[in-house]
């Protein structure tokens, strides 16, 4: 047994780094993270039931293929126990404090956002006379944000390579922190694309020559032709919809934000002009 062990694991660690082993792994460890999700959320059905609030990983059927891999015969594969390969995911003492953790983080991911954006609403409507330069303020600060998110991921995944995990196994762990936050990744850098479009939103208004420029060979058909503003900007607004590309779409009711923030923005913009270039109208050309 003795002198069999070491060639056993050289072979086991072969075998699982094959294509179907790796397959098989993931097909499991997916089973058990759904059905975690699903007990955290407190979801029946479908095979899922919080009785017992015990979560396994089930890697029998790893187990099995192994020891057809090692060539162990059907006497000796018969003889694994049942729950050979079965992991503890979660136990029913600790299913509670999950499921009540779950809810927490998902009431204040909304409802947080929600005061946050409201404050923000609040704010430029009070500064008369300043409102441009709290939209400024207001975007630069989703610019920090956005790249202290970032920061705080690429920091976050040094640690845990760095730390937690032996010397062997730091670039396993390091793609594993990648994966598990890839969704932070995506929140820092639509944060940062969220303050620099409010960025240029602010320079277009702003009195530069070129914003300037800009709004004056705009106005003959923001100023006559809203049908038309109004249609393109639904357009562009459903293509980057269908597009489905950031988080804020998928949610409807921060569908619902974005699309409120582009027509306030449509409108402020056709406000202007209808302001500085009040005679502006289609085939005269820009004024002088």
């Amino acid at each position: 047994a003795g002198a069999l062990r070491q060639p056993a694991s050289d072979s086991v660690a072969f075998l699982l780094g094959r294509p179907r082993a790796q397959q098989l792994f993931v097909r499991a460890s997916g089973r058990a993270h759904e059905r975690l999700i699903n007990v955290l959320e407190n979801k029946t059905g479908a095979g899922i039931s919080t009785g017992n609030g015990i979560v396994t990983l089930n890697l029998g059927e790893l187990v099995g293929q192994l020891g057809n891999d090692l060539g162990l015969p059907d006497a000796a594969l018969a003889r694994i126990p049942p729950g050979a390969g079965q992991i503890t995911v979660l136990r029913s003492d600790q299913l509670g404090l999950a499921q009540k953790g779950v809810q927490a983080i998902r009431f204040l991911s909304v409802w947080l956002l929600i005061l946050v954006l409201a404050l923000f609403a609040l704010a430029v409507y009070l500064a008369h006379g300043r409102r441009r330069e709290t939209l400024r303020t207001i975007a630069w600060a989703f610019v920090f944000v956005g790249f202290l998110v970032l920061t705080a991921r690429r920091l976050g995944g040094s640690y845990v390579s760095d730390s937690l995990a032996g010397p062997q196994y730091k670039d396993a762990a390091e793609h594993v922190w990648l994966a598990m936050s890839s969704i932070l990744g995506q929140i820092g850098r639509e944060t940062i694309i969220y303050g620099v479009a409010g960025l240029l939103a602010v320079a277009l208004m702003g009195p530069g020559a070129t914003a300037t420029s800009v709004r004056r060979w705009l106005a003959p058909v923001l100023n006559t032709r809203p049908a038309v503003v109004w249609g393109v900007s639904a357009f562009a607004f459903l293509l980057l919809v269908a597009w489905g590309g950031l988080l804020a779409l998928r949610t409807w009711w921060e569908t619902l934000i974005l699309a409120g923030l582009l027509a306030v923005g449509v409108q402020a913009l056709r406000r202007q002009t209808l302001k500085e270039f009040p005679d502006a109208e289609l085939g005269t050309g820009p004024a002088p």
